[in-house]
């Protein structure tokens, strides 16, 4: 959903894994051996995330939660769902936007 944000997917043919080795930038191993692409690869898509705004769906879904009982469970790694105005929103994913110590925790939950 937050493609359509300009927020560049993982998967998509020109996705981020097309352009970096998930192992060198995804892995504890990755961070012990080169912490700084590791903060850079994290920082750049915290800064394409501050830079998004929600899209047209994302503001619908908040719209139906004033109506309906409506939950969202993604696996964004983004906030764009609050900030279209969703209460009711959950990822699947541990978030990086805020604590790059967060990100070290991700690599252990997987």
């Amino acid at each position: 959903m937050s493609a359509e944000s300009g927020i560049k997917t993982f998967r998509d043919s020109d996705g981020l894994w097309e352009e970096y080795k998930i192992e060198d930038v995804a892995t504890p191993m990755a961070w012990q051996r080169q912490p700084g692409v590791v903060l850079d690869f994290y920082n750049k898509r915290r800064a394409q995330i501050a830079q998004a705004q929600p899209n047209a769906a994302h503001k619908l879904v908040a719209e139906l939660e004033k109506q309906f009982k409506v939950t969202v469970i993604t696996q964004n790694i983004d906030d764009l769902h609050e900030r279209a105005g969703s209460k009711m929103w959950f990822t699947c994913t541990a978030k990086y936007l805020k604590h790059v110590h967060l990100m070290t925790l991700h690599f252990y939950i997987l």
